[in-house]
């Protein structure tokens, strides 16, 4: 039977064993929540010779002067782009990039590291990294940034050709798209039998105007022009009355897709700022 002291002895033990277990635990915690932090990135489009925004969320921190900021492009030795203690910091930025970033400083704080880019150009497509460094640790995010051309068409009564001709034209697509045309109320998917597509280059040397005439439309039908290349599809529709003419137009961009470790509803929401500002250009 053990003695008083070795029952003593052997509590002492164990709670010690206890207590170093929860230390290691506690800085084991510590530690790997100053090593990481969620960052989110989507994966964007820029529109050629506008202005553009590659997607960044972080986990927010309490303090702007704890936010740094770090956006690279593949290939491209100099800074894209760095923000910390709550302003820019530009002096090892590339040659490419300058008088042409910036960040939504007043957002930074909630979790936005998103960067415009203004007058966007072809050579900026490439792989893109979003770093970011707060008190509670570090990460990065990858994005595939691709560089086209896109444009809502106009579809109208083609009255150069007849009332029974309908026009849809758009002023600029990169790279060149294809144009399809679709009858709500006909059996044929495909009316490129019947229009006529052609395509000019604009003065920049670089976009394309695209015009296309349907032809043979029937009066109360509803006629849809879709044009679409591997960034974005841009379709509008258009019913011809005796008496009216109803026209609907949409674009939207393809492959958005998001990469991120978790998505919480902050981050959700300064992502989804960057694309409701690109579908408002």
């Amino acid at each position: 039977m053990a003695s008083l002291g070795q029952i003593i002895f052997w509590s002492m033990i164990t709670i010690i064993i206890i207590l170093v277990a929860v230390i290691v635990l506690i800085v084991s915690f510590g530690v790997s929540g100053r090593r990481s932090i969620s960052v989110t990135t989507l994966t964007a489009a820029g529109n050629i010779g506008e202005d553009g925004i590659l997607g960044c969320t972080f986990e927010p921190d309490v303090k702007l002067s704890n936010i740094e900021i770090r956006w690279a492009k593949a290939g491209v030795s100099g800074m894209v782009h760095e923000f910390k203690g709550g302003k820019d910091h530009l002096k090892d930025q590339d040659e490419m990039f300058k008088g042409r970033t910036a960040v939504f400083a007043e957002q930074v704080i909630g979790g936005n590291a998103s960067l415009v880019l203004r007058n966007v150009q072809l050579s900026d497509a490439g792989a893109y990294r979003c770093s970011v460094t707060t008190s509670k640790g570090n990460a990065e995010a990858g994005l595939e940034y691709k560089t086209g051309a896109f444009s809502v068409p106009e579809v109208q009564v083609d009255y150069n050709s007849s009332m029974d001709a309908l026009r849809c034209e758009a002023p600029r697509w990169f790279p060149q798209p294809v144009v399809l045309w679709t009858s709500h109320n006909n059996t044929r998917d495909n009316l490129s039998e019947v229009s006529h597509t052609s395509f000019k280059l604009n003065s920049e040397n670089v976009t394309l105007k695209v015009v296309s005439v349907l032809h043979n439309i029937t009066a109360n039908a509803t006629y849809t022009c879709v044009i679409k290349n591997d960034i974005a599809k841009a379709t509008g529709d258009i019913k011809v009355t005796d008496s009216t003419v109803k026209k609907t137009v949409h674009l939207q961009l393809l492959n958005m897709n998001m990469a991120s470790a978790s998505l919480s509803p902050l981050a959700l929401y300064w992502i989804l700022l960057p694309l409701m500002y690109l579908m408002a250009l």
